[in-house]
């Protein structure tokens, strides 16, 4: 990459090497808190994309590459994750100043988060199983069967702006892990940790093996989704875009996983232990400002314990302290745009009308030292009701809707009733009662007295229209593998054989 006075410029990275967009041209890279510009990003066109796809299947041709021993390939797991910790500093600076997440959550979490994920998944590389032997059954007839697991061939990630690095290594890792090549094509508000991070892997894999392609989705995203030589789509962002993909998958039948919206109920019971409810709650909807598609944007109270929670929520709320990503003190930083913001805007404006209490901040603020940025105020609704706009639709941003309910059943009921079904969360000190509500919930994970844990040995993924298959954990693995099965018929003579009198006679 090269560096032009303060703003850098990232070009492509294909084949293991930078390179500009065919068309030479490049669009602004802005930092929500600051409203500066930070970098210039090549504009990826059709012929980019094709360019990066021919280099991931040519190397995925290689047979040293898609061959390679579970010990060989875990070996390289394991060096990535180190490469990872090494370059923390600077993916974590480039993480912040794109996507306005705070350098406390990335280094904290989301770095450690990565490094983790890399070496779970080498660990389950030696364990899995590539090939399975079937018993020789009586019919119809003996024979030895295999089941073979096999790399599903090139791979085709998007992902989005939220937390770019983290799932673009959702993708990167487990495709690698199963001896795939992949084309990512990050969001355009934030391809620079994604660019690093490619380069990064490419000091371990070969060329052609990871490569970044940005550019608009429409572009360059709908050309790598259509594209006839990749063989898998695995796409995280919102539900409306995510039946695009589907659309465009469908055109050559791509094996296809989709992680998307929510609308995350949380249920707090009477018994539950509310120094550590409430602020859990919060953290539950406000980290990174809301805009995380597990967030628990929906809190179901009941009645008696309504006031008081609300009470303590405003006053928690009024300590979580917005500021620059780039200072360690920052709880929360800014939206991702000037666009994001005044939808979130909208949709406070939405909650009034509808006839909603505002309780707690819903204002654009001003922060010293970043006053272009896009900065919203810990938001909390009550007298919401599960059929208002804010407790129907995915805002993204930190909005909090508190619903009240009488029994249990009832929050269960309308915690249910969404198109979404992604994540919920129970607080109660009777986990097995706990147990019993996580299995009424219709949601991909479920926590009690927790939030935020997703862990890289357990699959994430949603119900209904939050998605399709699972990310992290073995299942990852499977999306990632084609499955044949091998016949040897042991018959030797042909009228033994089951098939022959099926279709020739003895006359």
């Amino acid at each position: 990459m090269t560096v032009q006075t303060d703003v850098q410029t990232f070009p492509l990275y294909i084949n293991g090497q930078w390179q500009p967009a065919s068309n030479n041209e490049t669009f602004d890279v802005i930092n929500p808190a600051t409203g500066q510009l930070v970098a210039k990003v090549a504009k990826g066109t059709a012929e980019d994309v094709n360019k990066a796809v021919h280099a991931a299947r040519e190397a995925f041709d290689n047979s040293d590459w898609r061959n390679m021993s579970p010990k060989e390939r875990a070996n390289i797991l394991y060096q990535i994750s180190y490469a990872i910790s090494e370059h923390a500093d600077e993916l974590a600076y480039l993480e912040a100043i794109s996507s306005g997440g705070t350098v406390r959550r990335i280094g904290g979490n989301d770095i450690l988060q990565m490094v983790d994920l890399f070496q779970t998944l080498a660990k389950f590389v030696l364990e899995y199983e590539f090939s399975e032997t079937l018993p020789s059954p009586p019919f119809p007839g003996p024979a030895h069967n295999f089941i073979w697991r096999e790399p599903i061939g090139v791979c085709a990630a998007i992902t989005p702006w939220n937390l770019p690095m983290v799932i673009a290594t959702w993708k990167i890792a487990p495709a690698l892990a199963m001896g795939n090549t992949i084309v990512v094509k990050p969001a355009s508000y934030t391809p620079l940790s994604t660019l690093k991070l490619a380069e990064i892997i490419s000091e371990v894999v070969p060329p052609g093996v990871i490569n970044v392609v940005t550019g608009s989705g429409a572009e360059a995203g709908e050309a790598l989704i259509k594209h006839p030589n990749v063989d898998k789509v695995a796409f995280t962002g919102s539900t409306e875009v995510g039946r695009r993909v589907m659309e465009l998958s469908a055109g050559t039948i791509k094996n296809t996983t989709l992680e998307l919206g929510g609308k995350s109920p949380n249920i707090i019971l009477e018994d539950a232990d509310l120094s550590i409810a409430l602020p859990g709650s919060l953290f539950g909807v406000f980290l990174h400002s809301g805009q995380l598609c597990e967030s628990g944007t929906r809190l179901f109270v009941p009645d008696q314990l309504h006031d008081v929670i609300v009470e303590q929520l405003v006053h928690l709320a009024s300590k979580i302290k917005p500021g620059n990503p780039l200072d360690p003190n920052t709880d929360v930083g800014p939206v991702i745009s000037k666009k994001q913001k005044e939808t979130i805007l909208s949709y406070i404006e939405a909650g009034k009308q509808e006839g909603a209490t505002l309780v707690c901040g819903g204002k654009e603020i001003k922060v010293p030292g970043c006053e272009d940025g896009h900065f919203i105020e810990p938001t909390i609704f009550t007298n919401v009701t599960n059929d208002m706009k804010i407790a129907r639709e995915e805002i993204f941003g930190p909005v909090l809707s508190v619903i009240r309910y009488s029994e249990v059943d009832e929050a269960i009921k309308m915690a249910n009733d969404s198109i979404y079904g992604l994540a919920a969360g129970v607080w109660t000190k009777d986990v097995n009662n706990a147990y019993d509500i996580a299995r009424k919930l219709q949601a991909g994970v479920v926590w009690i007295n927790d939030w935020h844990m997703l862990r890289n040995d357990a699959p994430f993924g949603g119900y209904k229209q939050s998605g399709i298959g699972r990310e992290m954990g073995k299942h990852s693995l499977d999306a990632y593998t084609q499955v044949k099965h091998v016949h040897t018929s042991m018959v030797p003579e042909l009228h033994r054989r089951n098939w022959y009198g099926l279709l020739f006679s003895e006359k």
